[in-house]
Order: structure tokens, then C-alpha cells, then sequence
């Protein structure tokens, strides 16, 4: 059964920073892309940021291209997001998303519950 779990979300401060984990099992991680997705209450799911399976290529929604940073670690099952220079309107649920297929797209087939991320001072 493919199962996501993130972590690490909470509070920050505008310009703080914070690591999202995502631990992954039930499918053999290192064969498929994963994702990251955000969405804040009353708005659509907003896709953030992509890794092809080998995480030889990334993909970033143009709102946060040079502050997020997307990494995997497969020997570890486990997906990041380093997010940095983060902004009030960042406030929102974080999802963990496994691809398709190895290349990264923005479609997906299994989410996580998410991990709220709040930038506030």
C-alpha cells in the first residue's frame, strides 16, 4: 500500500526557512517522480515543484523558482523541500505527491495528509 508522510512544516518568519520531509513506502521510491503541491483553504491545489525519479531533473512553479529547492534521497525513501526567503502568502498545506512514472509531471496518483507551513511574524 503506497503511503506518504510529510513532516516538517510549522511556523516561521518571513525570510525564515524550513525542510519538508517526505517519507515514502509501499512502491519502489527510486522508480518514480515525486512532487510537492501546496493548497491554502478556499483555493485550488497549487503544484510547487518536481523530481524526476533519479533526481537528475527538477521543475519549480515560478512562485517559488530560487527559494524552494527539491531533493530525494532513494536510498532513504525520502522526499525534501527546502524552502527559504519564505513569504506570508507561503501559508499554506503542503502535500507530498508520487508521479506517474519516472519523468516528473505535474500529474500525480497518491498524496499525503500534508503538513501546514505558516509564515507569519
Amino acid at each position: 500500500q503506497v503511503q506518504l508522510v510529510e513532516s516538517g512544516g510549522g511556523l516561521a518568519q518571513p525570510g525564515g526557512s524550513l525542510r519538508l520531509s517526505c517519507a515514502a513506502s509501499g512502491f519502489t521510491f527510486s522508480a518514480y517522480a515525486m512532487s510537492w503541491a501546496r493548497q491554502a483553504p478556499g483555493k485550488p491545489l497549487e503544484w510547487v515543484s518536481g523530481i524526476r525519479a533519479d533526481g537528475g531533473d527538477t521543475y519549480y512553479a515560478a512562485s517559488v523558482k530560487g527559494r524552494f529547492t527539491i531533493s530525494r534521497d532513494n536510498a532513504k525513501n525520502t522526499l525534501y523541500l527546502q524552502m527559504i526567503s519564505l513569504k506570508p502568502e507561503d501559508t499554506e498545506l503542503y502535500y507530498c505527491a508520487r508521479g506517474l512514472g519516472y519523468i516528473a509531471t505535474r500529474s500525480s496518483d497518491y498524496w499525503g495528509q500534508g503538513t501546514q507551513v505558516t509564515v507569519s511574524s
